[in-house]
C-alpha cells in the first residue's frame, strides 16, 4: 500500500501522518472486501453527508459533536482511501477522478450550509449578521478547493526525459497548511457542545482561510504568468 501513495508535497502534517495512514488502513480493508474505487468514494460521500445531516437537524450538544466530527473524519479517511485502492488496483480513471472531487465539492458546500442552518435554528447568535459568517467560509472554502485543483490541471505538462530529483517536501510548509487542512477543521466540530466556543474556533478558522486564500489567489496566478521554462 505505501506504494499507492500521492506525493506528499503541498500536503499538511495531518494529512501525511493522520489521514493518509488511515485511509491506507481502508482501502486495504476494502481491496480485501472486493470494493471497487468508486464503491469507496459513495461510502466516503454516506459518512460525510449523515455528519452534515445531523448539523443541520439536531440541536448542538456534546454527543452530536463527537457524532458529527466521527462522521466527516471517516467521510475523509475513505476519501483518501479511495485513490490509494483505485492506484492498488490499477484502477484510476477520469470518471473516478471526477466523482471523487464532484463529491468533495458537494461536501465542502453541504457542511457550511450546514452550519448556517445549525446557526438560524438553534443558535443565540450575538446578532444576525452573524448568518453571514458560514457564507463567507462557504465562499473562501470553495475558492480554495476550485482554484487549486484547477491551477494544477492548468499546470500539467509532459515529463522531460530525464526530470530532476523530487526534492523532499518541506516540513516548515506542511505545518503551515495546518489551519487549512479539510481534516484540522473537522476538530472545530468537537466544540458543539458549547456554542459561544464553537462560534468563536469557526470564526478563527474563517479568517484563517481567508488569509490562505489571499495568498493562494497570488502564489497560482503568478505560477500561472511564468513563461514555460526553457
Amino acid at each position: 500500500m505505501r506504494t499507492a501513495q500521492k506525493t506528499a508535497k503541498g500536503v499538511s502534517l495531518y494529512s501525511r501522518h493522520v489521514n493518509r495512514p488511515a485511509g491506507r488502513v481502508l482501502a486495504a480493508a476494502a481491496y480485501r472486501a472486493g470494493l471497487s474505487p468508486n464503491q469507496v468514494t459513495l461510502v466516503s460521500a454516506a459518512w460525510s453527508f449523515a455528519a452534515v445531516a445531523a448539523l443541520a437537524l439536531l440541536p448542538p450538544s456534546w454527543p452530536l459533536a463527537l457524532g458529527v466530527y466521527a462522521g466527516l473524519a471517516l467521510g475523509f479517511a475513505f476519501d483518501s482511501a479511495d485513490g490509494q485502492l483505485a492506484r492498488l488496483r490499477r484502477e484510476s480513471s477520469a470518471a473516478g477522478e471526477w466523482l471523487d472531487h464532484v463529491v468533495d465539492c458537494a461536501k465542502i458546500t453541504a457542511l457550511h450550509a450546514a452550519v448556517l442552518v445549525s446557526f438560524y435554528r438553534h443558535f443565540d447568535l450575538p446578532g444576525p449578521g452573524w448568518l453571514l459568517l458560514p457564507l463567507a467560509f462557504q465562499w473562501a472554502a470553495v475558492l480554495i478547493f476550485f482554484g487549486g485543483l484547477l491551477t494544477e490541471k492548468l499546470k500539467t505538462k509532459p515529463a522531460p526525459a530525464h526530470s530532476p530529483p523530487v526534492p523532499a517536501p518541506s516540513r516548515v510548509r506542511a505545518v503551515a497548511l495546518l489551519p487549512v487542512d479539510y481534516g484540522v477543521f473537522c476538530a472545530v466540530f468537537l466544540l458543539l457542545g458549547s456554542e459561544r466556543v464553537f462560534l468563536a474556533g469557526y470564526a478563527v478558522f474563517f479568517a484563517a482561510h481567508a488569509l490562505f486564500l489571499a495568498g493562494f489567489l497570488i502564489k497560482w496566478f503568478r505560477e500561472l504568468s511564468a513563461p514555460p521554462a526553457g
